[in-house]
């Protein structure tokens, strides 16, 4: 197994560099199998979402497409998978952004009743509360 970086990622979902998006895709479509997969950890997907919003712009349904195609990948090994899963349904659905909502559902797999923030914006994403 080895790690992808947050920015191969954006390069494979982006297709927006030739050379280094077809050197992504090379690795990840070809390269990589089900038995010697990539690894993306929770912090590459959390960048990865944040690089979409922010760097290009794109919209919460779509950023949500772009992790169900990471999650789909067969030859890759998503970190926290099933809180990953949860987090882009709920940007599907419009309930707060990936990270806040990755917040909640990590702390919630650890333990937690609800998760305190100063956040305006995040303490509308259930199971927080502003403190």
């Amino acid at each position: 197994m080895i790690g992808i970086d947050t920015n191969v990622l954006v390069r494979y979902l982006t297709q927006d560099d030739p050379s280094q998006s077809a050197r992504a895709t090379k690795l990840i479509e070809d390269d990589l199998t089900a038995r010697e997969p990539g690894f993306v950890s929770v912090v590459a997907m959390v960048e990865t979402a944040w690089v979409l919003d922010r760097a290009y712009g794109l919209t919460d349904e779509e950023i949500a497409a772009a992790i169900e195609l990471v999650l789909q990948a067969d030859m890759l090994v998503v970190e926290s998978e099933q809180q990953i899963f949860t987090s882009m349904v709920a940007v599907r659905e419009g309930l707060g952004s990936f990270a806040d909502t990755l917040i909640y559902e990590l702390g919630s797999r650890a333990g937690c009743s609800y998760t305190v923030t100063f956040d305006r914006k995040a303490s509308r994403v259930p199971g927080f509360r502003r403190l």
